[in-house]
């Protein structure tokens, strides 16, 4: 591990396949090279960093598990790590990779037939083509299941109408999965080409956090796709599931990657920055803040890690997921406020990117699942009852999600 990174204080990194290590450091030395030093200023003005496309291309980490059609075919401990390092450098950027590898690729992949995988994943491995996922609406945010858009068959083609809100990549993505109820009720996934007449995607302004990934707000007024762009494996929510779980521990991964950032930020600042002639690491306060920080961490590594390697055995389930999601987004989002505390009033400057750490993890902490949700994903698990419904849930539905290597 870099001397720049958060200290293995119980050697985690033993726990690691070397591949997976050098995978972390590749993406991690990118990021100190690349992002770092460019990433404030996109963010403050709001502007994707278009020029950093090519460049994630040629690390050929795309696609994250994805196996075959030129991806990464990583295990889900490395796509974790990173996720990790992605969100550590920044969450823009996390953004835009975990909606395209994790999100796009990832439902092509598990939900499409051969056919489908050939005409879009290489080149999407490639970056050759970019992903988006659209499946929030303004009206269904953690009630996805209720989704309005609808879609409807006219011989060779499928005709889509209705509305999507917060979708990552939307703007500039070649292609868009839209996922919509057919006249019979099911859900499907839809891939949209850039360009479709009837399609509107509006960038989404005004964001106190991730600014400089671009979200959409998408309009389908009559938009048509021919029909071999439906998902051949898709037939029902429970698919669109899969992927939705396969992605949330990578989530968990991205709010430690933040941690991580925010305690190195702090560790280092509080080592120089002196005040009544010592630095301020030396007093009380600040290390008891550093020695939880650094326990936080520590925990969520081992959290991250078993529950990748679940993710590998096809053993992970929903409420597993969600629980490292819930754990990890709301121990980084204290991470983040006390690191952001130890900077004083220089916390509040970009320069020392602590404040856009802080203002990210807030993003972090609500997307894919909000806190609540996720406790009552684990609530339901651990009762048989449906908080959210009210209604008793089989056991047997509590299925594990098949190993990513499987893809």
């Amino acid at each position: 591990m870099s001397n720049d990174a958060s200290p293995d204080f119980y050697a985690l990194d033993d726990l690691l396949e070397s591949e997976e290590i050098e995978l972390r450091d590749r993406v991690r030395d990118f990021c100190t090279r690349e992002v770092t030093p460019i990433i404030n200023d996109y963010w403050e003005r709001a502007e994707f960093p278009f020029e950093l496309v090519p460049k994630i291309a040629e690390l050929g980490v795309a696609g994250g598990t994805v196996a075959g059609y030129g991806s990464a075919g990583m295990s889900a401990v490395a796509a974790g790590l990173v996720a990790a390092e992605w969100a550590r450098a920044d969450g823009s950027l996390g953004t835009f990779y975990g909606v395209h590898s994790f999100l796009a690729m990832q439902s092509i992949a598990l939900l499409g037939d051969e056919e489908q995988r050939e005409r879009w994943l290489p080149a999407m491995a490639r970056m050759e083509l970019i992903g988006a996922f659209g499946l929030t609406e303004p009206a269904h945010g953690s009630d996805a299941v209720a989704l309005e858009t609808s879609a409807r068959r006219d011989g060779d083609e499928w005709v889509l109408n209705g509305a999507k809100k917060w979708i990552g990549n939307g703007t500039i993505a070649d292609l868009v999965l839209i996922w919509a109820r057919d006249e019979e009720g099911a859900v499907g996934g839809y891939v949209v080409p850039k360009g479709s007449i009837g399609w509107t995607a509006t960038r989404m302004t005004g964001k106190t956090a991730l600014r400089a990934v671009w979200q959409a707000e998408i309009t389908l007024d009559e938009v048509r796709v021919p029909a071999e762009n439906k998902l051949a494996n898709c037939r029902s929510f429970k698919d669109v599931s899969v992927v939705l779980d396969r992605t949330r521990y990578t989530v968990a991964w991205r709010a430690l990657g933040i941690a991580e950032a925010a305690y190195d930020l702090a560790l280092k600042h509080t080592m120089q920055r002196e005040q009544f002639g010592q630095p301020i690491a030396g007093y009380q306060l600040v290390q008891e803040k550093l020695a939880r920080m650094l326990a936080e961490i520590t925990s969520m590594r081992l959290l991250s890690w078993r529950l990748s390697k679940l993710a590998d055995e096809g053993r992970m389930t929903a409420a597993m997921a969600s629980m490292a999601k819930m754990n990890n987004c709301k121990k980084a989002r204290q991470i983040v406020a006390d690191a952001r505390d130890l900077f004083g009033g220089d916390g509040i400057l970009l320069e020392h990117h602590i404040a856009r750490h802080h203002a990210d993890i807030e993003a972090i902490y609500t997307f894919e699942g909000t806190d609540h949700v996720q406790a009552l994903i684990v609530g339901r698990d651990i009762t048989g009852i449906s908080a959210i419904t009210g209604r008793r849930t089989p056991r047997a539905e509590q299925k594990p999600a098949e190993p990513p290597q499987s893809i």
